[in-house]
């Protein structure tokens, strides 16, 4: 017979371990495997309902958006619509992607207040910035960036939100001895401005993961899972299949400060894409997480 102080002995036994191994709170988790849905952005714009059951049925419980615009807001569906789907289909949509306009590099607030906006309704955790379009890369311009970025961060956490930003590999290219990641780590404030690290390109870059998480402990909020093709590596493939071994970034999560992981293919599917994306959630769940 379990007493009420045997209950409460055992239920604060797991509490404490918990807390003493935070890996371990995250890998009583598994189904909290997401997706970046630029993944499926041929499939989207066709039919998002299907889209997103699919996407549910692949074993994914989390999604990360991409491609809102004021004009045409997600694929034809106003937020109000998509989080709807999201929640017929157990989909928490806890980031999403936001160009935010020419916000970067002229400070014009229009995009960035309508991204905003759109994030609230779909319930983001984060409001992600994708992508610094090529003229505006260099060390300078990166310092510009810095500055908007810690802008739009104290507007997100005035909306109950956070803002990260999410690389690709020009951020490591050195100029002049500096690389334009460094200045967007040094020159943000760590308490407002996050990073999505994508591992595929940190590697493609000739960077190391596990590096960058011991010299900036805690700010990789999120991650982009995402596999280096053997045969060619400007191409990715299923998790699992390809060059990088995952092992020892998800023995580091406490390290990173990750809270959310994000599958993403952009090509070289094994037979569909949602075949793929299911291959990759399989493997996630077997072996790493």
């Amino acid at each position: 017979m379990v007493t009420r102080r045997n209950f409460i002995i055992n239920t604060s036994l797991v509490a404490t371990a918990v807390l003493a191994l935070p890996s371990l709170a995250f890998s009583m988790n598994k189904k909290e495997i997401g997706l970046q849905l630029y993944t499926l952005r041929e499939e989207l714009p066709k039919n998002v309902k299907q889209t997103l059951e699919k996407v549910a049925a692949s074993g994914y419980t989390n999604v990360e958006t991409y491609g809102f615009s004021i004009k045409d807001q997600f694929w034809g569906l106003s937020p109000v619509q998509l989080k709807k789907i999201l929640d017929e289909n157990n989909l928490k949509a806890v980031s999403g992607h936001y160009n935010l306009g020419s916000f970067l590099y002229d400070g014009n607030t229009v995009e960035l207040i309508a991204a905003i906006e759109a994030a609230k309704i779909l319930k983001h955790e984060f409001l992600t910035v994708p992508w610094v379009d090529e003229p505006f890369r260099s060390i300078e311009n990166f310092k510009v960036i810095a500055s908007r970025l810690n802008q739009a961060a104290k507007m997100c956490k005035e909306a109950g939100l956070k803002l990260a930003y999410h690389n690709h590999d020009f951020e490591f290219k050195n100029q002049e001895g500096i690389t334009g990641y460094e200045i967007l780590l040094n020159e943000t404030d760590k308490n407002l401005v996050y990073f999505e690290l994508d591992l595929y390109w940190v590697v493609r870059s000739g960077n190391d993961p596990l590096k960058l998480f011991k010299e900036n402990p805690g700010r990789f909020k999120m991650w982009h899972v995402k596999d280096m093709d053997k045969s060619n590596q400007a191409l990715n493939t299923e998790i699992g299949a390809g060059l990088i071994d995952f092992k020892p970034f998800f023995k580091e999560i406490k390290q990173s400060g990750m809270v959310h992981f994000f599958v993403e293919q952009e090509n070289n599917y094994a037979g569909n894409s949602f075949e793929s994306i299911k291959t990759s959630a399989d493997f996630i769940s077997k072996n790493l997480i």
